[in-house]
């Protein structure tokens, strides 16, 4: 496990490209590091992403996709237009951007509090938003994970959300939270969603998969998490993602700590080696 010399840094997502690794989080910044290796430092590029017309604040979780050959951000931020938090997207020709407005706004439905947006693409080539569906809008606070169809120009919703699943489905689950949706497909073509919530220990990293391995299929949830506070041994954390390094390791991105009483160190971008083993993920040791 690497904890990364960025000092704070939430929801961390990595791009890596022609040797150098990028790191986007909450608050618009990158990061960049040219060193070669995960532990090595990282430059603050600064905010890379304009405060939009509407601005109301809470720039949350940007995620950069390589998409047609461009750079997309699927980012959140709370409108003053409908005091909504939604998602947006945004494009660049360089993975540390500047990024510029794409979207016409929020892409997701304006009377939702809709957060984490990931881009999935199926079996067939067809661009998906994968989003939450956040408890604050819930009648009974218990979020969902949502899905629809993205137009190809990944510029706006051509179908109506589906819902994937509930938070509170999974047994360990002790909260209304679904965050940080990622998606990952097995080599014997199984679909899974790595999802935060909190355990009994704390905020942790878990998976669901896809019955058919499709987006529109029933989802299970796997009893074994990825990360939380017992697995790591230290802390609790999540929000993850997935990326390979330079040597072809692949790596679990989280924010670790997420619970800061008793912590050394604030939320820092934490990377833990993993691998596919028998249909899912587990840690490499």
């Amino acid at each position: 496990m690497i904890i990364s010399t960025i000092k704070q840094l939430r929801d961390p997502y990595i791009v890596v490209k022609d040797g150098i690794y990028y790191a986007h989080g909450t608050g618009w910044h990158c990061y960049r590091n040219t060193s070669g290796v995960l532990s090595g430092p990282w430059e603050d590029l600064g905010q890379v992403v304009p405060n939009p017309i509407d601005d109301a604040g809470q720039h949350w979780a940007p995620e950069v996709h390589l998409y047609q050959g461009a750079y997309y951000m699927i980012t959140t931020y709370r409108s003053s237009k409908n005091d909504h938090r939604g998602c947006v997207i945004l494009k660049s020709d360089r993975p540390e951007g500047p990024f510029a407005y794409h979207s016409d706004g929020h892409v997701t439905p304006a009377d939702w509090d809709c957060i984490d947006g990931t881009l999935y693409i199926d079996r067939d080539g067809k661009p998906w938003l994968v989003f939450v569906h956040e408890w604050t809008c819930q009648p009974d606070h218990v979020g969902t994970f949502a899905a629809a169809r993205l137009s190809d120009d990944l510029t706006r919703l051509i179908s109506e959300p589906i819902e994937l699943f509930r938070a509170d489905e999974p047994t360990w689950a002790k909260a209304g939270v679904t965050d940080g949706c990622f998606m990952y497909t097995t080599q014997d073509g199984q679909l899974l969603m790595l999802w935060s919530n909190f355990e009994a220990g704390g905020y942790c990293v878990a998976i669901a998969r896809s019955d058919n391995g499709r987006i529109d299929g029933n989802w299970r949830h796997d009893e074994a998490l990825l990360f939380s506070r017992e697995i790591s041994g230290e802390y609790d954390g999540g929000h993850g993602m997935l990326f390979t390094d330079t040597n072809g390791q692949m790596y679990l991105s989280v924010h670790s700590p997420q619970t800061l009483e008793g912590a050394d160190r604030l939320e820092s971008p934490v990377f833990v080696p993993v691998k596919e083993q028998n249909g899912t993920l587990v840690w490499d040791k």
